[in-house]
């Protein structure tokens, strides 16, 4: 791609970021390099590429692509969006102290608390959406603060710029799971986060075909020493997986743009619906965080959660669903639904999943691209 990038359109970068052509055939489409090594030309001479664990140039330009859609320095791909979080919890060391958001996904509370704690690192988990709770939080090991915004699957909306300026005057980072909306909907750098991590699984490849996981910073510093994390650990994102991530971000504007239109429609249907006792959906004017929402983000993306009283109900309706898929995951181009305090959030002891609100009645879903009316009608006849 010739000229500056950040002179584009979204929808542009997301299809030519990081996509030069081959530069042996002039194929558009950077080609699967399935190697694990690389022919040296002479001893003493550094290559660009010497072992593919370091570097593939496949992995490069998925890794150039999303850093430019994040508007970040550098992108590391690796394998999966806890082996990104992995590499991101490696700028702290043994007695410093995180604040996170109370709601998150059940394999970061998982691994934070079951892992990370073991190796000395403290955690605070607060309720993110207020400031006043965030500021008492803070210590003077306070490195970092975790937001995930919407949070999963409650739908708590953190105020990002105003969580990193209070975050920056007291020394600490912040990083943001921006996996429920994609950057094609919201940006964690610009409203001044430090780093920005993805489960590429979900939107940005969008086809339920591969796991992954990519990790923004916004420095060189902080570049440099992921690379270095990357090298050493060795959670690296495959050529092939990276291939299909590329070609999934290519369309992320376009799907995202019919995810929401759906889940608008779906959302309507839901609200009025007398078996269902609440909504959760950002996108609802009465939904705490709404306007802080239209604020930081272009859109509130398709993740939906009900409230639909007990489990017997729940159960129900994930077991009459015919175009849905039940299933763990979201993000897909096919609609899932899921029961989060059994699938997603069932590392959470029962206790904290009640302080959280996140009950045996709640489902959620992931709606995805087909035809809104199939989708309406699916949710109608499970629901009678």
């Amino acid at each position: 791609m010739k000229g500056d990038p950040k002179n584009l359109g979204f929808s542009t970068r997301a299809i030519h970021a990081g996509q030069e052509p081959d530069p042996r055939t002039g194929a558009v489409a950077v080609p699967i390099y399935q190697t694990s090594t690389y022919v040296q030309h002479q001893l003493g001479e550094t290559p660009q590429y010497e072992y593919a664990r370091v570097q593939n140039p496949t992995r490069s330009a998925l890794e150039a692509q999303v850093a430019q859609l994040e508007g970040g320095h550098a992108g590391h791909a690796f394998a999966s969006g806890m082996s990104a979080i992995q590499a991101l919890m490696t700028v702290l060391k043994s007695g410093d102290h995180t604040v996170v958001s109370r709601n998150v996904y059940g394999g970061t509370f998982r691994y934070f608390t079951r892992l990370l704690e073991r190796m000395g690192l403290s955690f605070s988990w607060v309720d993110t959406t207020d400031l006043g709770a965030v500021e008492a939080a803070f210590g003077p090991e306070t490195k970092m603060v975790f937001l995930e915004t919407p949070s999963n699957p409650v739908m708590d909306i953190t105020d990002i710029a105003a969580v990193a300026k209070m975050a920056h005057t007291r020394g600490a980072r912040v990083a943001v799971d921006n996996t429920f909306l994609s950057p094609y909907l919201q940006r964690p750098l610009e409203l001044g986060a430090d780093f920005v991590v993805h489960s590429t699984t979900k939107f940005l490849n969008g086809h339920s075909d591969s796991i992954g996981g990519v990790l923004i910073s916004s420095t060189a510093e902080d570049a440099e020493w992921f690379a270095f994390v990357q090298k050493s650990i060795g959670a690296i994102l495959s050529p092939f997986d990276s291939f299909l991530t590329m070609r999934g971000i290519k369309t992320l504007a376009v799907r995202q743009a019919r995810h929401e239109e759906n889940a608008r429609r779906i959302v309507d249907f839901l609200v009025e619906h007398p078996k269902v006792q609440r909504v959760l959906y950002p996108g609802l004017p009465d939904h705490p965080g709404h306007e802080i929402q239209k604020r930081q983000a272009h859109g509130f993306g398709s993740m939906i959660t009900i409230e639909m009283g007990s489990f017997e109900a729940a159960k129900a309706l994930l077991d009459r669903v015919r175009v849905m898929s039940f299933a763990e995951s979201l993000g897909g181009v096919e609609s899932l639904i899921s029961h989060p305090a059994s699938m997603t959030h069932a590392s959470i002891p029962p206790e904290r999943r009640a302080e959280l609100g996140l009950t045996d009645g709640m489902v959620r879903l992931s709606v995805g691209i087909e035809d809104a009316a199939d989708l309406l009608a699916d949710l109608e006849q499970a629901l009678a």
